[in-house]
């Protein structure tokens, strides 16, 4: 059966107390609209957050959460503690915590069993940097992080996999058709053969924006978005969550 696609708000490090109003209109203007749409806002707006949204059809997630329970980890946040926060969902492996915190793909999947534990529902991020891409190692770097990060632990779980081209992320590039459907065609095959009926949705990720949402969303096997700046305003978002609406599933 057809899945209705997922529209993913990643805020980053970006939203206080006064961004609270952004989330309130999205949730109002997105009432009654075929997609799937959850925020990922900052961890210290998420309590305030779900109290705003409390009622509406938006779900919410943490941008991390640290592999283990609890403990003595300064400056972490557990799985256990997003879900007490309000969160249902949490992105795990971004480019941004790979490459700038140095994140490993085996982290990445003890990360991925963490938030299963705790009843959240991953989005694990993969996706080639632009030296990779040049000198032709995307595919064997697609298949590898696949292959340690998306590993079989997860079969009979909810999860979503976002290929996001490093190269294309907050740069205002996006990968070209091809690009994506060829990316998209291993991950889906990894998917099947691991993970059968029960295989997950794959979300494009990398300067998704109003301007070439409907686009992408109507490429063969996109199954969502994960978008970044495009997410901080009402006025950007909302477009791609109305091109989620009328996209074919």
């Amino acid at each position: 059966m057809p899945q209705t696609h997922l529209i993913a708000a990643n805020w980053k490090m970006n939203g206080v107390k006064a961004s609270l109003p952004i989330a309130r209109t999205i949730a109002e203007q997105s009432r009654g609209l075929n997609a799937r749409v959850a925020l990922f806002p900052p961890a210290t707006l998420l309590p305030l957050m779900a109290d705003a949204l409390q009622g509406t059809d938006i779900m919410l997630g943490g941008q991390d959460c640290h592999h283990a329970d609890s403990g003595a980890y300064t400056g972490d946040i557990s799985a256990s503690m997003l879900k007490d926060a309000g969160a249902s969902m949490v992105i795990l492996g971004h480019s941004e915590r790979r490459h700038g915190h140095l994140e490993p793909c085996a982290l990445v999947a003890r990360k991925s069993l963490a938030a299963l534990r705790a009843g959240l529902e991953p989005i694990i991020c993969i996706g080639e940097t632009l030296d990779q891409r040049q000198a032709g190692l995307t595919i064997p770097v697609l298949s590898r992080q696949l292959a340690d990060s998306v590993t079989s632990d997860l079969k009979g779980q909810a999860f979503h996999v976002s290929y996001e081209p490093v190269w294309a992320i907050g740069t205002g590039l996006v990968a070209s058709d091809a690009q994506i459907l060829e990316a998209f065609a291993l991950i889906r095959g990894h998917l099947d053969k691991h993970f059968g009926t029960n295989a997950p949705q794959i979300l494009y990720g990398g300067s998704v924006k109003a301007s070439n949402a409907a686009h992408l969303l109507a490429l063969e096997g996109v199954g969502g978005a994960l978008v970044g700046g495009a997410s901080l305003t009402v006025e950007d978002f909302m477009p791609i969550i109305r091109a989620a609406d009328t996209a074919p599933v």
